[in-house]
């Protein structure tokens, strides 16, 4: 029946997420979620919003929940914008910033979803190489554009950015939009919102998927400059006016407000985090420096894809990455509990053994 498609949907490539297994014996490392849940508030103000107003159509503006990202970071109310994920909301970010005459910039090995929306949105691309080791040189992008995105930390790498690197490319990139997407940003490196009254072509996008661990509830949001945001609410407006449900907007309003459970769930992953890498590099393994809750990785003797199919066997999900070439050595790992740390080192140990 793809006689009825639109000519469009032929020349899509779609974005595909990482594995969401229906079995419950799985230790599930391959997409980057929280091993610890929301804060008990959040589960409080959802409780409470199980009435009959569930009747009526929630705010439009998703006035309470800016607010109180607006307080988090010191900013005022309209230089936030919130969506359905930090998907959709890059997805607008893309249709309202970042279609231009020139070629958007971003590295030829990070968020796969990015060349996905600049297919949907006829958008015209140039990917610029990582250096050698994984990291981005920001003075590759210094050349003409029509606007810069790469998350910091960078995925599937992990790798951070520092800040004074971000704040040179903005100062040679004054005529385009720089969208810095912090998805990761809470584990450990170093957030540009902090310049976003500095420079009005900057946008930080982030999520409440990871750090607040409401992946289930679907809340993103991005920062910048008024008439950037603008850009985004006029877009927003002209497809879904109620993108933040009620449910949602009681949830993530009640995590951003939570900073103590924040903070130490944060913490709890980061040290996870440097446990697990020590033990990885006693296997043999070369690990990536890591902002993230995930790690990056490979073996020096066995491939990426032979132990993603090993772990699998025993029950552990793992995420590898086929292209391009220079990472398919490399597994990423999400950052879970001290348990299933543990359980991980266990089986590479007992598994490379036997190789």
């Amino acid at each position: 029946m793809s006689k009825f498609w639109s000519d469009i949907v032929h020349k899509l490539t779609p974005y595909v997420p990482g594995e969401q297994p229906k079995l419950d014996n799985l230790v599930k490392l391959n997409t980057n979620e929280n091993p610890y849940g929301p804060s008990p508030k959040v589960i409080e103000a959802l409780k409470l919003e199980a009435a009959d107003t569930l009747r009526l159509y929630p705010d439009p503006n998703s006035d309470a929940l800016k607010a109180a990202i607006a307080h988090t970071y010191n900013l005022r109310a309209n230089q936030v914008f919130v969506g359905n994920g930090s998907d959709e909301v890059l997805a607008h970010v893309f249709q309202a910033l970042l279609k231009h005459s020139r070629p958007l910039l971003f590295p030829d090995i990070t968020y796969s979803f990015y060349p996905v929306y600049c297919g949907l949105y006829d958008i015209d691309y140039l990917t610029v190489p990582l250096s050698e080791d994984f990291t981005i040189n920001v003075d590759d992008y210094d050349q003409p554009n029509g606007g810069v995105i790469f998350p910091n930390p960078n995925a599937p790498t992990g790798i951070p950015l520092a800040l004074a690197k971000i704040e040179k490319l903005l100062k040679s990139n004054t005529q385009s939009v720089v969208v810095i997407d912090e998805a990761y940003v809470d584990f450990g490196t170093e957030s540009a919102v902090k310049l976003i009254n500095t420079y009005p072509n900057l946008l930080v996008t982030h999520t409440l998927s990871k750090a607040r661990s409401l992946a289930g509830l679907r809340v993103g949001y991005a920062l910048g400059h008024v008439d950037l945001i603008e850009a985004l609410i006029r877009v927003k407006d002209s497809f879904n006016s109620y993108p933040i449900d009620r449910f949602a907007g009681a949830g993530a309003v009640a995590a951003m407000q939570d900073t103590a459970y924040f903070e130490e769930t944060c913490n709890k992953v980061l040290n996870t985090r440097d446990s697990l890498v020590k033990d990885l590099t006693t296997l043999g393994f070369d690990v990536l420096p890591s902002g993230a809750n995930f790690i990056f990785a490979k073996h020096k003797i066995v491939n990426g894809a032979e132990l993603t199919s090993l772990l699998r066997q025993k029950n552990i999900i793992v995420r590898h990455f086929k292209a391009p070439s220079r990472i398919s050595p490399y597994i990423r790992i999400t950052i879970g509990t001290d348990e299933q740390s543990k359980f991980l080192i266990s089986t590479l140990s007992q598994l490379l053994s036997l190789c």
